[in-house]
């Protein structure tokens, strides 16, 4: 008598599971689920991603780059004795800085110098290395040649002798 019962009890589990079974897979819609639209995704600020910037005309360029060498020029030239000659020796330097600054120049470093006569940090660490680069290539050889070592004799081993 007591299979029976087991019977019974494992035909009502049976029938609840499936009951249940069907309960989940018949309630799920056809439509489909309107879901709320995500707000944009914030893109992460890159401070060297200057892709976004506004142009900047070749007008405005022209105009830094003859404000940036007369600047550069007159800061050279501040406790010089001999301003002529200074002013003339510091022009070709000057102008190699301010063009090699021009091609890599933002919207607001133009407007920053320009309009406001500010010198912005960006500014700054291009100037370093246009000057590196430009006096780089205008380094003064007076004749001064560079110590070198003597290169020693060639010796001849025993076995280069015979052969």
């Amino acid at each position: 008598m007591k299979a029976p019962v087991f019977i019974k009890k494992s035909c009502f589990a049976i029938l609840a599971v499936t009951l249940m079974a069907l309960l989940v897979v018949g309630c799920s819609d056809d439509k489909e689920k309107i879901t709320k639209a995500a707000p944009p995704v914030k893109a992460v600020f890159n401070p060297f991603d200057h892709s976004k910037d506004g142009v900047v005309t070749p007008t405005e360029k022209h105009k830094f780059e003859d404000a940036f060498a007369a600047q550069c020029v007159a800061r050279e030239t501040k406790n010089s004795v001999n301003k002529d000659i200074d002013a003339e020796n510091a022009a070709k330097p000057c102008g190699c800085i301010a063009h090699l600054m021009v091609k890599d120049l933002t919207d607001e470093e133009v407007e920053k110098y320009l309009t406001e006569h500010e010198n912005p940090r960006s500014l700054q660490i291009k100037f370093d290395a246009a000057a590196y680069h430009c006096t780089q290539a205008t380094v003064p050889n007076k004749g001064f040649t560079v110590f070198n070592t003597p290169k020693p004799k060639e010796e001849k081993s025993f076995f280069s002798k015979l052969f």
